[in-house]
């Protein structure tokens, strides 16, 4: 038995570290090629984009993991069904429960390993993928200089280059337009040559200019007198010029404190109770501001307008609070209900409109919070669908599991994305739709666990072509 063990646990290993590798691999390009555009032409540093890689693929690891334990499980069991080795161990008297005992164990330790990557690592993996993501998207590209076109990389400059050598270099017939001072094209500078150098560090860029000409003009500050023209010319001159601008900026990481899937189920639980608190403490202001103005009497316009006080009793209600007034006093008596009205309408209305988007909020830390603790469920939920499955459909290899693995992966995420934003938007509780895509997975895991225990033929052509033709027989 414990060489079928090893046997069972070598053959498992194998696929599952090449689904593994395959699932992350198309995940990755997925990726890259959703934000290429944000990539291409920053001048980025190999290192910055294999840190990033990395980073993603761990966040990645979510969608994955139970992909791969799926198809694994399913290839696995549906080469040894495939053959007849399944079948050669349960005629020697081992039930499939007994002889998939090792999987269940190693997949045990996958879903404990899943909790701790998804509480531990994954929040540090998205937080660093995030700020890197976010500081390149905001960097500006890299500076390009192209013939005959003006480039405005560099913040109040505006350069222009007749034609460039095949070195990359060497420049000619330059134009450059100084705009640092915000006083339009008063400095501009010429030169029939030059050469586009760099600091070693990459902050300063250096032109080396030859044979050339600056045209400055002193725009004058008098009504009587006139704009002074200065024109120097040279035959070399280094003009510098700063890119700072153009480095990777680094974003603190406090400023994604509050993004739920950067945070640990501890941070999480922290930041439900703020949220819950800050709404407790919202309504209670509105309640304090509110209930001085809901309860109406004319004591106020009294007290206001004759040195006497009357208060009209609770029990006069409709028309017989205003007997005995005039019209005037009807009609200012009218405009500060009214308008007493209205203030209880606007408090309530910016309140509602907080406490709504107070609750998305809270919403979506929760969804986070169950998504944590999910991801173990959903690896022990998928090995019991692949094993039992690929016992019945009795196919290995990359084929027909790939196919079976995808179907049943697209419907499990379309309920798992469908959930999730009902529990978000507050259509259900949070608990419900969160967890609904196991709760509908669970009794066909059930199923094809116990159809193949009992060795059934759910798959078999041979059993629906004999079913076909005792119908017709009848």
């Amino acid at each position: 038995m414990k060489k079928l063990n090893i046997l069972l646990l070598k053959s498992y290993i194998g696929p599952f570290i090449l689904t593994l590798g395959i699932a992350q691999f198309v995940l990755i390009m997925q990726f890259l090629w959703k934000y290429i555009d944000d990539l291409v032409g920053k001048g980025l540093d190999s290192w910055i984009i294999m840190k990033l890689l990395l980073y993603t693929s761990v966040s990645l690891l979510p969608m994955s993991l139970p992909l791969a334990i799926l198809l694994s499980s399913i290839m696995t069991l549906g080469s040894f069904g495939e053959n007849y080795e399944l079948i050669a161990v349960k005629s020697s008297g081992i039930s499939f429960f007994r002889f998939i005992r090792p999987l269940l164990v190693l997949n045990l330790f996958i879903a404990v390993g899943a909790f701790f990557l998804s509480n531990n690592i994954i929040p540090i993996a998205n937080k660093k993928s995030g700020i890197l993501l976010y500081d390149i998207r905001k960097q500006k590209p890299t500076l390009n200089i192209q013939p005959g076109i003006f480039n405005d990389d560099i913040q109040g400059i505006s350069i222009k280059v007749g034609s460039k050598d095949p070195d990359g270099k060497t420049l000619r017939d330059l134009i450059i337009y100084d705009h640092l001072r915000n006083e339009g094209n008063t400095s501009v500078i010429t030169a029939k040559k030059g050469e586009l150098l760099q600091t070693k560090n990459g902050n300063i860029l250096i032109f080396k200019l030859e044979n050339g000409s600056q045209y400055k003009e002193v725009l004058s500050t008098g009504e009587n007198t006139k704009n002074q023209l200065f024109i120097t010319s040279f035959d070399q001159w280094e003009k510098h010029f700063d890119l700072s601008q153009f480095a990777l900026q680094s974003t603190n990481e406090s400023f994604f404190k509050d993004v739920s899937r950067m945070c640990t189920i501890s941070e999480l639980q922290e930041r439900i109770d703020t949220i819950r608190k800050t709404a407790q403490s919202r309504k209670d202001v509105m309640r304090s501001t509110v209930e001085p103005l809901y309860y109406f009497s004319i004591h106020y316009y009294d007290t206001v307008h004759k040195p006497r006080k009357s208060i009209i009793p609770a029990n006069q209600i409709g028309l017989n609070l205003l007997k005995g007034l005039k019209v005037t006093e009807k009609s200012n008596i009218v405009e500060l209900a009214t308008a007493k009205a209205r203030t209880i309408k606007s408090q309530v209305s910016v309140t509602t409109n907080e406490l709504k988007y107070n609750r998305q909020d809270l919403n979506e830390f929760k969804v986070e919070y169950h998504r944590k603790i999910k991801l173990s469920f959903v690896c022990l939920l998928f090995f019991f669908i692949g094993a039992p499955f690929g016992a019945i459909i009795r196919r290995g290899g990359l084929g027909w599991p790939i196919f079976f693995s995808i179907i049943i992966f697209i419907v499990y995420y379309a309920i798992n994305i469908i959930g999730e934003r009902l529990a978000e938007n507050a259509v259900w509780q949070v608990f419900t739709p969160t967890w609904m895509s196991i709760l509908i997975l669970t009794p066909l895991a059930l199923f094809l666990t116990v159809k193949s225990n009992n060795d059934s033929g759910i798959f078999n052509k041979e059993m629906y072509i004999l079913l076909f033709k005792r119908l017709i027989s009848k």
